[in-house]
């Protein structure tokens, strides 16, 4: 039987042979969701954010077919500015191997990577879920089957506010991920602070959350961890300002016949271009706030392996 190991660029390596902290990044955010040098100059800013709170940064993407945990300065200039990078969950890795393609991966795929490597704690912007109208589509995302099958903690500001958050948190009670608000009630909605949906739980310290991991897996569900961490006051949108513009952009993704692996970077480009800019401003705030968040988590998670509690 084959037994896949990703390569590991030195820093990660050496965090994860000393029982240090290490925080897994995804590389769609570069790939696919943002423009150059936009994607570029956040992937490096999340980088040293993780740096800043005591954890190893690990970007997970395919390099020429070649599965890799944590890449150098130069390759994620490289990969910021590539042409005919594909877009991989977990289903796509083996093909982009055998093909030799650069892939940019999803939540999904980021996952996945980041337990064969041995890591425990992974910061993006928002998971996927579940799409408007999928009671006709059956358009689901594959992060939300991944978080019942893989036990990353995934550290997010809730789900992208284009989808269906009622039907997201029911699937994933569904999948039995634990759904845990940091230091609030509320689910929030990626681009606004709540979502008019209950958390199933609530926890205020990084410490809590690695007691809850800690035990989680000593339960042996197999099954992820999704916290939700609400964007800063400071970044958050409007919610009618957003919820307006994510609806125009809906209806043009749905009269272009825009679907699929395309749905949400059009969506995303889209709302950034209704939204003036506004839209990007607050996805990389948040997104630096929840690396902040799951590097101090991932601390907290290490010193409790390290102590054996």
């Amino acid at each position: 039987m084959i037994v896949l190991k990703p390569k590991l660029s030195p820093e990660v390596a050496e965090a994860l042979a000393s029982g240090g902290a290490v925080v897994a990044l995804e590389s769609t955010i570069i790939t696919h969701g943002m423009p150059y040098p936009a994607n570029l100059e956040t992937a490096l800013s999340v980088e040293t954010v993780v740096r800043e709170n005591g954890a190893a940064p690990a970007t997970i993407a395919v390099i020429e077919g070649e599965l890799r945990v944590g890449l150098e300065r130069r390759e994620l200039g490289e990969l910021a500015q590539a042409e005919g990078v594909v877009k991989a969950s977990g289903r796509d890795l083996a093909v982009a191997m055998v093909k030799k393609q650069s892939a940019g991966v999803t939540v999904s795929a980021t996952m996945l990577l980041a337990d064969l490597a041995g890591i425990d704690v992974f910061a993006t912007g928002g998971v996927g879920g579940v799409h408007r109208g999928a009671e006709q589509t059956f358009d689901i995302s594959a992060d939300l089957t991944e978080l019942g099958r893989t036990k990353t903690t995934v550290v997010c500001a809730g789900v992208k506010s284009i989808l269906d958050i009622a039907k997201t948190l029911e699937y994933l009670e569904t999948q039995r991920v634990p759904v845990i608000a940091y230091g609030a009630d509320d689910f929030p909605a990626f681009f606004t602070r709540k979502s008019g949906h209950k958390a199933d739980h609530r926890l205020d310290t990084p410490e809590e959350i690695a007691a809850a991991m800690r035990l989680h897996h000593a339960l042996g569900s197999g099954a992820g961890i999704l916290i939700a961490n609400p964007i800063p006051e400071a970044a958050a949108l409007a919610p009618e300002f957003i919820d307006g513009t994510i609806a125009d952009a809906v209806r043009e993704a749905a009269e272009r016949g825009v679907g699929r692996k395309e749905l949400t970077p059009f969506l995303l480009a889209r709302i950034d271009e209704l939204s003036k800019g506004e839209s990007l401003k607050a996805n990389i705030a948040l997104v630096r706030n929840n690396a902040e968040l799951a590097a101090k988590i991932a601390v907290a998670y290490a010193a409790l392996k390290k102590a054996g509690k």
